[in-house]
């Protein structure tokens, strides 16, 4: 597979800049058309909007990166017809709110823009935690990477690994306490890894009633703590309206998984910050069973390009309001 990434001092990685390239997929393969910043754009990031127009900043990780999907299909690209507004899709896969945070304060505070949308798939809050994670290299073998990450000592954030270690690790040459700081993919990687291959997932989570984010259960769980003080620094430090979306896991439309956990600590944050709350989810929740499958594909879990519509149909309301507009929706949208 060709590699797509390279490496950051701050960010870890970056897409390559400039980068144009065909992705293999089951929908049948994508193209990735990068700018000159590194990030997923068919035009490069100006400091200045054009004349007359507004502009939306968005950070987040695959799912507003759009992975599985080209460019011009994602929720970003497709809200801006709809809005009459330049959006900045500063989306980078596979990352943690630390690095989108990081990604922010290194390409974008001194863009000029009317709103930044936080875009949160809430598994981030085991990505922040970790200190390295997985990724497949040019050859296509898994290998351990190092991440930037932030500690929370005395409520004060501290920040590691920048500059990032460039060099992959092996696993089992880390030392005990380091290799706990891995991100596995998940809770009982092992089983989760079985139930999919079974087919059986569904079944299993109904039957155990699963919660596969429990750091949510609880203001005072050390996930929740440190992704709260990381949300709560860059927002704090944006002087322009802000939205935090958090995105749901499939189990979530699915309704196979509760949410009721971080939706409650979303409420909670944006209430003090003062911010735009945006739940997507009883959006999704809005259509039937068999409809919401089609909005991820059948192995990937990204969004299809239904999905991303249906994500279009959910923010632009919210983004109109705040720009001052009217959403212009036309029929495929």
């Amino acid at each position: 597979m060709r590699q797509i990434y390279e490496y950051h001092p701050v960010l870890g990685y970056r897409y390559i800049p400039n980068l144009r390239a065909r992705i293999p997929h089951e929908g049948g393969g994508y193209l990735v058309q990068v700018n000159d910043d590194g990030f997923r754009s068919n035009r490069p990031f100006a400091a200045a909007p054009a004349p007359g127009k507004r502009r939306v900043l968005v950070f987040g990780d695959s799912f507003t990166a759009g992975d599985a999907v080209p460019n011009h299909e994602r929720y970003t690209d497709l809200l801006e017809p709809v809005l009459g507004a330049e959006v900045y899709n500063y989306g980078l896969s596979s990352t943690g709110t630390d690095q989108q945070y990081l990604a922010w304060r290194e390409f974008a505070q001194h863009v000029e823009h009317d709103v930044v949308v936080i875009a949160v798939f809430v598994e981030n809050v085991r990505r922040v935690v970790a200190h390295y994670r997985p990724h497949r290299d040019a050859s296509g073998v898994e290998r351990i990477y190092a991440k930037p990450y932030f500690t929370l000592e005395r409520d004060t954030l501290r920040l590691h690994h920048v500059p990032t270690p460039a060099e992959p690790f092996d696993q089992h040459h880390m030392a005990p306490a380091e290799q706990a700081t891995v991100d596995a993919g998940g809770r009982f990687p092992l089983l989760r890894k079985v139930v999919t291959a079974l087919g059986a997932r569904e079944v299993v989570q109904r039957l155990t009633h699963y919660q596969p984010l429990p750091e949510y259960d609880s203001p005072d769980t050390d996930g929740w703590r440190l992704m709260r003080a990381i949300l709560s620094l860059w927002v704090r430090a944006l002087e322009r309206p802000v939205v935090l979306m958090p995105l749901p896991l499939p189990q979530h439309i699915d309704e196979v998984s509760g949410s009721a956990g971080y939706q409650a600590r979303f409420a909670e944050l944006s209430a003090e910050l003062g911010c735009t709350l945006h739940d997507p989810l009883p959006d999704f929740l809005g259509y039937a069973k068999e409809q919401r499958r089609r909005f991820r594909w059948e192995h990937d879990i990204h969004f299809t390009p239904e999905g991303h519509r249906v994500l279009t149909r959910s923010l632009a309301p919210v983004l109109a309001q705040l720009l001052g507009s009217r959403p212009a929706f036309k029929e495929q949208a």
